[in-house]
C-alpha cells in the first residue's frame, strides 16, 4: 500500500457520522449522539530501486461528548460525564493536599 492510497482511505473514514450517531427518537424526544474524534496517519518510502521499502500507520480514537436532545422544538446540550476524568480529578487534589499538609507539619 503506497501513501496516497493510505491518505486516501483516511480522508474517507473522516466522516461527519463519525462525531453525529444515528438520531434515537423515543416519544416525542429526539437524541443525536455525539462524540469527541481525533486520527491521524503518516506514512513514507524508502529509496526506489532493490532495496526500496516503505510504510505507513494510522489511527483514530473517539470518545462521548453528549447528545443534543430535541423535545417540543427546543434542543439543549447534555454533555457526557466522563467518571474516570473525575475520579483521576479527585486524586491528583487528593495527593496535593496530603504533601501540602506533611510540609506543614515537617516544619512544626
Amino acid at each position: 500500500m503506497d501513501v496516497q492510497e493510505l491518505l486516501s482511505q483516511v480522508t474517507d473514514r473522516a466522516t461527519v457520522a463519525r462525531v453525529f450517531g444515528e438520531p434515537i427518537e423515543h416519544g416525542s424526544v429526539m437524541l443525536v449522539p455525539v462524540a469527541r474524534v481525533g486520527g491521524g496517519a503518516g506514512g513514507g518510502t524508502g529509496p526506489t530501486g532493490e532495496d526500496s521499502g516503505g510504510g505507513g500507520g494510522g489511527g483514530f480514537n473517539a470518545k462521548p461528548a453528549g447528545v443534543y436532545v430535541v423535545k417540543d422544538g427546543r434542543v439543549t446540550w447534555q454533555p457526557a460525564l466522563d467518571v474516570n476524568r473525575i475520579v483521576m480529578g479527585g486524586q491528583l487534589v487528593a495527593i496535593v493536599v496530603a504533601l501540602t499538609l506533611r510540609a506543614i507539619f515537617k516544619r512544626h
